[in-house]
């Protein structure tokens, strides 16, 4: 158990918990930028491990978080880093159902919900592009990306047919 890795742990991660607005995939681009560039506990290629494996797993998207951790500093650091990203939101959130319940009629909660989605759809289409350059697919990555964001925007298509096509691309692609 590293004290200092843990501290660090804490300072990346416990602000990040008040800002997953729109759920954990809203801060992956933090979560990336301190994992990654700022403290270097994981390379990119294994961020995109560590993300890929999240998705995986059930549960919530912040689970990157203590993946991180345990790459970071072992139990002890997942353990932290979990704690970091759960425990403040959960307690901020418990306090502001209270004063919503209190203050349903009035005017702010309304102003407040509809000025948060736009960052929330903000900070995940970040995340988006964070993971896109993180993987390093180059320009066929976002090509798929692309289609399959129109795709799924404009059409009824059924998500597992772009993942067929997406790895298709890639298939064709590197052969």
């Amino acid at each position: 158990m590293n004290t200092e890795v843990l501290m660090n742990l804490v300072r990346a991660f416990a602000p990040l918990s008040f800002l997953t607005i729109g759920g954990g995939q809203s801060v992956v681009a933090d979560i990336h930028r301190n994992a990654v560039n700022d403290y270097g506990w994981v390379t990119d290629a294994q961020f995109m491990e560590l993300f890929g494996l999240s998705r995986l797993t059930p549960g919530p998207g912040s689970l990157l978080v203590s993946m991180v951790g345990w790459r970071a500093d072992g139990w002890a650091g997942a353990i932290v880093a979990s704690m970091c990203i759960f425990i403040p939101t959960s307690l901020c959130i418990y306090m502001l159902a209270r004063l919503w319940g209190k203050h349903r009629d009035a005017l702010w909660p309304r102003a407040v919900e509809l000025g948060l989605a736009p960052v929330a759809a903000g900070m995940v289409l970040a995340a988006s592009c964070t993971v896109l350059r993180a993987a390093e697919g180059g320009w066929l990555a976002w090509v798929v990306a692309g289609i399959s964001t129109a795709g799924l925007l404009f059409t009824r298509i059924n998500p597992f047919i772009l993942l067929g096509g997406g790895g298709l691309a890639f298939l064709v692609a590197l052969h």
